[in-house]
């Protein structure tokens, strides 16, 4: 079976979340299945070195605005079609946003570009490779159901997953003509959305089936409080809908064989974790401490709850923990934990930015990792943590509920728990959240116990990779 994978970003190549993760693991995870994955990308400029070495396999003339090529290659085990269009994607920064911080004002066309070439290959553009099926990605790749209708041939079925249904691609809705889009998409069982063009919204109504990142993040997704307004369509396509828990790429995220931590470690042998959580209070210039090392790797919104952890960093430091934070995101979040270093010296430590290597040492080195986010899809930092035995303290909500089994008196009798799960969202659940889990520290015998439970919790994708195999069968050759 052929799959097209159609995204904005995909890992080592480019990445700004764990989308990119996602699509980087999931086709390597498949082929072991015996499906072929291609990955459709934009050809950013960090994927130069690629388009090298590239074989050209489609081409246009025009494509909203200058010419394209579409070029085939495969590297790190993944094959790439990469979408080469340089007026659209042959910029320096980020993917989606321009020097000023906002958007590109030319994302519309950057990514209806993607997903118009995205269509024409499902319809068969390609003289040597036809997909049985179009898997899309988020908003970026919301058009190609729209864009399939519009042209001659039998489009193959379609998915649609979300990975963050709070990313929509809403467009004025006078871009439709500029896109190419029929008129008949903008409705209400199209693309339009409370009068805007919405690209997720047009895939999420289009697509043959949806699926989303983890069980619990499904069932939230037709609720008010997290659908975003589109709970009312999730509710209407609840039989189209499927949570399947993303995993993580086990190879490259395994404390036995990291090259990015001080010293391999395993949950039979756990005294390498030592040597990296040495390295790691050195790295944020923090002193021992007798509690707990908490860390925090995430962008800083307020989406991941990390305004009321900046509001709980005087509880965290009064309990004697410590708190090595790596990320970047809202300027007022990023001043507020630089702030909380300088007034904590020794016992909070930041880092502003993304730096790979460093995530991997702190997940090593740390006691717990807190992740308490108002929502969250799936998430994939509380895997990586339960990988490397730094215990989730974690938000009950989305993909954290899914894969963290907390460590109350039922699960800790019955030898299960592997973390700490905290409800509601608010200051003061989290705050006693982290009184937990130093009360969990101060007892090695069971603080230990947790440790190995979470290292041998399954985080990979061959589940995940089961349930889109029967889900690809069920759409491609329903007789199967």
């Amino acid at each position: 079976m052929k799959i097209l994978f159609v995204a904005s970003e995909c890992a080592p190549f480019v990445k700004t979340g764990g989308l990119a993760d996602v699509i980087g693991a999931v086709p390597k995870a498949l082929a072991q299945s015996g499906i072929q994955a291609r990955v459709m990308l934009p050809a950013y400029p960090a994927l130069k070195a690629l388009v090298a070495g590239a074989a050209e396999v489609w081409h246009a003339e025009k494509l909203m605005g200058g010419p394209a090529r579409l070029l085939a290659c495969t590297s790190e085990g993944i094959d790439l079609l990469l979408l080469d269009a340089p007026h659209l994607y042959d910029r320096e920064g980020s993917i989606y946003l321009g020097p000023d911080g906002k958007d590109w004002t030319d994302n519309a066309e950057r990514f209806a570009a993607l997903s118009c070439v995205a269509a024409a290959v499902g319809i068969g553009a390609l003289k040597k490779w036809k997909p049985d099926l179009v898997h899309m990605h988020d908003w970026q790749a919301g058009l190609v159901p729209a864009y399939m209708r519009q042209k001659s041939g039998t489009p193959p079925p379609t998915v649609m997953t979300i990975h963050n249904i709070a990313f929509q691609g809403l467009f004025p809705p006078a871009m439709m003509k500029k896109l190419g889009l029929e008129k008949r998409h903008y409705s209400r069982d199209g693309a339009e959305f409370w009068g805007h063009l919405g690209f997720l919204k047009a895939g999420l109504a289009m697509a043959d089936r949806i699926t989303t990142v983890s069980p619990t993040y499904a069932r939230e997704l037709m609720l008010p409080e997290f659908g975003m307004g589109l709970e009312g369509l999730m509710r209407y396509r609840r039989d189209d809908l499927l949570g399947i828990l993303n995993g993580i790429d086990t190879d490259v995220w395994d404390p036995a064989t990291d090259p990015h931590i001080a010293k391999p470690f395993s949950a039979r042998a756990m005294g390498g974790k030592k040597a990296s959580k040495k390295a790691l209070l050195k790295r944020f210039g923090l002193s021992p401490g007798k509690g707990p090392l908490f860390c925090v790797i995430s962008r800083l919104t307020t989406q991941k709850g990390l305004d009321l952890l900046l509001e709980a960093v005087p509880y965290l430091v009064a309990r004697g923990a410590r708190l090595a934070l790596l990320g970047s995101g809202d300027k007022e979040l990023e001043t507020g934990f630089v702030a909380a270093a300088h007034a904590h010296p020794g016992t909070v430590g930041v880092v502003t930015g993304y730096d790979e290597p460093l995530s991997h040492l702190m997940q090593a080195g740390s006691d717990a990792i807190l992740i308490p986010s108002r929502f969250e899809p799936c998430g994939l930092t509380q895997l990586y943590g339960l990988r490397y035995g730094t215990l989730p303290v974690v938000a009950r909500t989305g993909g954290l509920a899914d894969t963290v089994i907390d460590a109350n008196e039922a699960a800790l009798t019955a030898g299960v728990a592997t973390g700490v799960q905290f409800a509601p969202v608010t200051t003061a659940a989290l705050e006693d959240a982290i009184a937990r889990t130093c009360d969990l520290f101060a007892q090695p015998k069971v603080w230990t116990g947790m440790m190995r439970r979470a290292m041998k919790h399954p985080v990979g994708w061959d589940s995940a990779a089961q349930e889109y195999m029967a889900l690809y069968r069920s759409l491609a050759d329903p007789a199967t």
